[in-house]
């Protein structure tokens, strides 16, 4: 984002340490307080995991990481910061203090958060300096992974503040939803206390255990809510007549006693204890990081899943790649050799019964290497907006060893053949670091314009590329059995 280059983060827990990893990540340099004499090496761990996760999120490359410092005081975190998270303990009183001190320390124009998962702004900022430029941007664990970010406003917070703040979170690849009413707990929480308040009473009640009433959700409702909410899902349940036709025929149970949300069970020793030991048992031995790299695992699939159909955080996602490819770099190859644009690890997920990566998963690894290959001469996503697109209308693929789950792969890329609307490229997928190959691949491409369907030449400046690239490698060894077709000898 313009202007935002520096973040300043009070706080290195849970939830501070996503923040760090989240901007970090992202290109942002982190300047961060905390007073755990263990928080560098806390956010590390966590920082391996948030680069595992990513990696796998997005085929976009990410910005160069930014540089972290862990310095001694939130005067210190803010003092050249052009943001600033705070992530301190749920406490009132100490997240008061951090920010007036704070906010005397920083520039006025920086715009501050807090990530509090309930305290009311109005609150927070009444003893700051230039009250204006706070906000909460309540996140959700992983920080670094989950998207969405809750923006309130307090009764002295400006809008403009709120915009920016929520077009800070996009550049994160977040999704800011603005909380228009100043309410304790925002909307989310109020919606995950009201079930955790019922799950309490289940469990005391001795109706379910722990690892009953999560299943209850991660097996039906919970699938629906990742990508609709509870009124278009109910709308859908009624029907074709719609919300009218459920309210009508499912509001009056709203009147019977099946909640006691209204009450919640005394927190005895006896429950307490219930509830430890229920959850030590769902864990089955799993530590805190194995958790979170499962947790993290079924997040990327579910999100690529949404992506795959432009839906829900699909949609932002596309959104977010498509700002990470365009602002990426070129990358600074020399022509006049194969061109290495293309990196893949390959992924549990992507093998068959015998632990090999799938055809189709190899042919999705060659897609990217083209789809890199075409960014490298211009064709982006600016380029296909304009209604013209190269499309394959040849492939031949031969798959010469396995390749098995965690391998590091590299493609090398070969302009065989480049003429007025067709571009005939080789790919070399080889493994890391031995440099075995693995699969070759010949994809035909044939430019067209895309309101037409029909053959066209590229446009002049990238014909010009894409024929400086082929003259460059006109001179390189042509592949072994490149052009041969599939046939019995």
């Amino acid at each position: 984002m313009d202007g935002i280059r520096t973040v300043g983060l009070i706080g290195a827990g849970v939830i501070g340490g996503g923040w760090a990893a989240r901007c970090l990540l992202n290109g942002y340099d982190v300047v961060l307080s905390d007073p755990d004499p263990e928080a560098e090496r806390k956010i590390g761990a966590m920082l391996e995991n948030a680069r595992r996760a990513l990696w796998r999120l997005t085929v976009a490359p990410l910005p160069k990481e930014g540089k972290l410092t862990i310095v001694s005081s939130p005067a210190e975190a803010v003092e050249n910061a052009d943001f600033v998270q705070e992530s301190a303990p749920e406490r009132e009183d100490l997240k008061i203090k951090l920010l007036a001190e704070a906010s005397r320390a920083a520039r006025p124009d920086v715009i501050f958060a807090s990530s509090t998962s309930g305290l009311l702004p109005t609150r927070l900022q009444s003893e700051m300096v230039h009250p204006e430029r706070f906000t909460v941007g309540h996140p959700f664990n992983p920080v670094y992974l989950m998207p969405l970010v809750e923006v309130c406003g307090g009764d002295k917070t400006s809008m403009e503040t709120k915009e920016k703040a929520m077009a800070f979170y996009r550049t994160l690849g977040m999704h800011p939803l603005h909380v228009r009413k100043e309410i304790d707990g925002f909307i989310a929480d109020r919606m995950m206390e009201a079930l955790w308040r019922e799950a309490l009473w289940m469990v005391n009640d001795g109706v379910a255990t722990a690892q009953e009433i999560d299943d209850a959700i991660r097996f039906g409702p919970g699938l629906r809510w990742s990508f609709m909410g509870t009124f278009l899902i109910y709308r859908i349940a009624g029907g074709e007549a719609g919300m009218r036709h459920f309210m009508a025929q499912f509001g009056p149970s709203l009147k019977w006693p099946w909640t006691k949300l209204m009450d919640v069970p005394e927190l005895t020793e006896e429950l307490l204890d219930t509830i430890c030991a229920q959850s030590d048992e769902q864990a089955a031995g799993a530590d805190l990081r194995a958790l979170e790299r499962l947790r993290d695992d079924c997040l990327v699939g579910i999100f690529q899943g949404l992506k795959v159909r432009d839906y829900g955080y699909g949609s932002d996602l596309i959104a977010y790649e498509k700002m990470l490819l365009d602002q990426a770099p070129p990358p600074a190859l020399d022509p006049t050799r194969p061109l290495m644009l293309h990196r893949a690890t390959v992924m549990p997920e992507w093998t068959d019964i015998n632990g090999r990566m799938t055809e189709a998963r190899t042919v999705e690894v060659f897609t990217n290497a083209t789809a890199a290959l075409l960014r490298y001469v211009g064709i982006d996503t600016v380029y296909v907006a304009q209604g013209h697109a190269c499309t394959t209308v040849e492939t031949l693929i031969r798959h010469l060893a396995p390749a098995r789950a965690g391998a590091r792969m590299l493609v090398q890329t070969q302009v065989l053949h480049a003429d007025s609307d067709l571009l005939h490229l080789h790919h070399t997928l080889l493994r890391e670091p031995d440099s075995e190959r693995v699969a070759t691949v010949e994809h035909m491409l044939h430019h067209v314009n895309t309101y037409t369907a029909e053959s066209s030449p590229p446009r002049p400046d990238i014909a010009r590329r894409i024929q400086a690239l082929a003259t460059a490698q006109a001179a390189l060894p042509r592949p072994a059995r490149s052009g041969r077709a599939i046939g019995m000898r």
